[in-house]
């Protein structure tokens, strides 16, 4: 497979819906990989972040599938997370992914401008990318405290610490853009 052509990122559209299955099988597949807790995401949930226009597809010039993320809005707006952040293996190291954290939090600004943006992770590449747009590591209390948010978490293998911690922090670490 040729990895050096140009990719495209833009927002995912209804005619990227059958992705969805590739895309969390990836997201399970990098994970178990890395030895990493992650949040296991549903095809339907990613479908319907396609439909909504809250995401961002990565794709080759010949069509091949390089990467995606997606938002999600809490308590009324005020908060959105980047989520769901994946390269395809074979398009690692070629800064797909610094493309794709572009464009979803340029998404999240033009969708949510008021709102305050974070992401939860474990990986220092994402820590870096976070970092570059802006965003600063802060305390679990400083982001969303909808059940639901937290309700996603249950499926990740590090849940059993977030719980036993009354979800005040985790292995992974909050990073919070706020607006000015």
């Amino acid at each position: 497979m040729e990895t050096d052509e140009e990719i495209v990122v833009r927002l995912a559209t209804a005619m990227d819906v059958d992705f969805a299955l590739p895309i969390v099988a990836e997201m399970e597949a990098s994970a178990k990989a890395r030895g990493t807790g992650i949040s296991k995401r549903d095809p339907a949930a990613i479908r319907k972040k396609i439909l909504e226009g809250k995401a961002v597809i990565a794709f080759t010039a010949k069509g091949i599938w390089a990467g995606f993320s997606y938002i999600q809005s809490w308590e009324q707006n005020r908060f959105v997370s980047n989520s769901g952040l994946i390269v395809a293996p074979a398009f690692r190291g070629q800064k797909v992914a610094a493309a794709i954290k572009s464009k979803i939090f340029e998404l999240s600004r033009l969708l949510y401008p008021s709102a305050s943006i974070f992401s939860i992770t474990t990986g220092l590449a994402v820590m870096k990318l976070n970092t570059r747009l802006g965003f600063e590591p802060v305390t679990y209390d400083q982001i969303t405290q909808d059940p639901l948010f937290w309700e996603g978490c249950k499926s990740c293998v590090n849940y059993p610490i977030l719980a036993g911690k009354n979800y005040r922090n985790c292995l992974c670490t909050a990073m919070l853009f706020q607006p000015q």
